[in-house]
Order: structure tokens, then sequence, then C-alpha cells
């Protein structure tokens, strides 16, 4: 009776609207350029300068978590000062020591100002060896570590890329902007990864562990597994809470992608398991390498995550997969 009624006072039925396709289109900065997008509280994310690149902004300063690719740098200072109104920028972190994530470390940081600890009387005592007109750049050790490794009498990154301020222990907790961030070392993709949890503002910055764009970078020689990948999900998930039909709540900032929540974290850690377990299972029956990639157990999420060229393909995620679950 309905649809008849339709008809006859409009015309022809509505048609069907076709299936969307995968994956969606959606809006992001021209390549070169960044974008700053609000997340929650004070904290904002840029986006297309390599990885994203997460900001805390309010009266005391400015902290940034990861400072994408360097030839982006002079464009992300000026997205920072979009935000920070003059204040100066206090701290970096860096989840990682990829170049995607800490990569502008050398310009960035001495654009920065590192918070004095006392009246800047500099001229005397060992207060007058600190760089004052620095950000202090906050990692794990073995980001360190890894940049500053001598290979052929030089070390991986210069000098100015290094961080400063390191931690061994479980987590790292700062106070700045009137709000607590706890910085929490995990072992995911390397055994250096860190989540940064801003905790007034309910926001997470998770570095490489969570990629909308792809499989998760795994560095077996850096420490990484996919089962430590999946244990580093797990607790990424315990730091968000989800509001209303499990969407919302607490805001998670990937390496790439969009802005997520709880549910995206989940799906991403299912996918990584299910992977997991098939290739285990692959194994155990005494498959090889190349039998596993032919096998393509990455299939079903291929059109999503997959890719066949640049710097980490599926092959790639496979290879890296299979080597740390044989071990």
């Amino acid at each position: 009776m309905r649809a008849s009624t339709r008809r006859a006072r409009g015309g022809q039925a509505p048609a069907r609207t076709a299936q969307a396709p995968w994956p969606p289109k959606l809006t992001a900065p021209a390549p070169g350029e960044v974008e700053i997008l609000p997340v929650q509280g004070n904290v904002y994310m840029i986006a297309g300068a390599g990885g994203n690149i997460t900001v805390q902004a309010s009266d005391q300063g400015v902290l940034v978590v990861d400072t994408g690719i360097a030839s982006m740098s002079d464009k992300v200072i000026k997205a920072i000062e979009s935000v920070s109104k003059g204040r100066p920028l206090r701290y970096i972190i860096n989840t990682t020591h990829r170049d995607d994530a800490s990569g502008g470390n050398e310009k960035i940081a001495p654009y920065g100002e590192i918070v004095p600890f006392r009246e800047p009387d500099y001229a005397a005592g060992p207060q007058g060896a600190i760089d004052t007109h620095r950000a202090s750049v906050v990692s794990f050790i073995s980001v360190l570590n890894r940049m500053s490794a001598e290979t052929g009498g030089k070390s991986a990154r210069n000098e100015g890329a290094w961080p400063d301020n390191t931690y061994t222990t479980p987590w790292k907790r700062l106070y700045f902007n009137d709000e607590p961030i706890i910085i929490t070392h995990v072992t995911g993709t390397t055994d250096g990864n860190s989540v940064v949890l801003f905790r007034k503002s309910d926001v997470v910055s998770s570095g490489d562990l969570f990629d909308l764009t792809g499989y998760p970078m795994i560095d077996t020689k850096a420490g990484g597994s996919i089962q430590a990948e999946v244990d580093a999900l797990n607790k990424l998930i315990e730091f968000a809470v989800p509001s209303n039909n499990s969407e919302g709540g607490t805001r998670v900032i990937p390496a790439h992608g969009r802005i997520c929540d709880h549910a995206d974290v989940v799906y991403y850690r299912d996918m990584v398991s299910i992977v997991r377990d098939r290739i285990q299972d692959m194994i155990k029956s005494g498959m090889t390498l190349a039998q596993v990639k032919a096998a393509r157990p990455t299939r079903d999420y291929d059109a999503r995550y997959g890719k066949t060229t640049g710097p980490w393909t599926t092959d790639m995620f496979v290879e890296a997969a299979y080597n740390s679950l044989k071990k």
C-alpha cells in the first residue's frame, strides 16, 4: 500500500542504493600538505606528515608525540604554531625509532625550549650544560640505542635527532598542561614501542602498533613479533573505554589513518590474532614459508590492509609473522 502511494504521488519508486566501495573515500591532505584536526580535550592530530603526529597544547606549552618525516618538518612547525598561541614546544615523545615517527626530531626539537629546572642562572654549575633552547625528546631506551648505533664508524642518525630523556621502567609519567600523561613501554612491532595516554583528554597515541592503512610493521630483528603485537594491542584496548554502543569514548590516534576509538582497535586486534592463528596452524602442519605465502592467510583482509608494493607489503608481513612464530 505505501509503495503504491509513493509511486502514485512521486512517480517511480526510489532506486536501490549501490553497495559502497571499499576502501571508502576519505578526505585527506593533498600530497606535501598537512592538516591539523581537533581530537578531544587539549589534544589535536596532525595528518599528512608521514606518520600521524599528536599535539597537546595549553597554558604550559606544547607536547607532541612523534614528529613525522624530515621533509615535512617546516609544515609541521607551522601546524603546531596554529594551536600553540605563542607558547613554546616543551616535549617530544617518540613512540618508535622509525623515520616516519622520528624523522623530524632534528629540526623540530631546536624549535622548542626545555622546561627550566630552576631560575636560569646558566653561567655556573651543571645547569649550564643543558641546552635550554631545545625541546626534551622522550623515548624508551632502545630508541636511543638504535638511533645512536654505529655502522661503519657513523651513527644511524645524527646526534641532533637522539632522545635526551629516556626511560627503562614499565612506564614514565609526566604532568603537563594540567593533565597526567602516561607513557607506557610495550613490546610489539619492536622491543621499544611506547603508547601515550592523555588521561584527562581521554586520548591514546598508539604509535605503529595500530595502523589503519596496513598490516603492522613487525621488525623481528628489533625484537618485534606477531605474538607481542597481539599482546600490545590487548594493552591498547585496556586503555580505551568506549561510550554508547561501543562507539566514541576514548579517542585513539593510529600511526596512519583517521582518528579511531575502542571498536577500531578491537577489530584490528582480532585481524592480527586470526592471521597469527592461521599461520601457527600452517607451521604445525609442516608448511614452509613459501607454502604459507601461497596459501594467503591474510586473503580476507587484503582489500583493507594489503599492499603489493612499497616499504611494507603483505608478503613481508606474512614472512615476519612466520619467522617470529617459527622461533
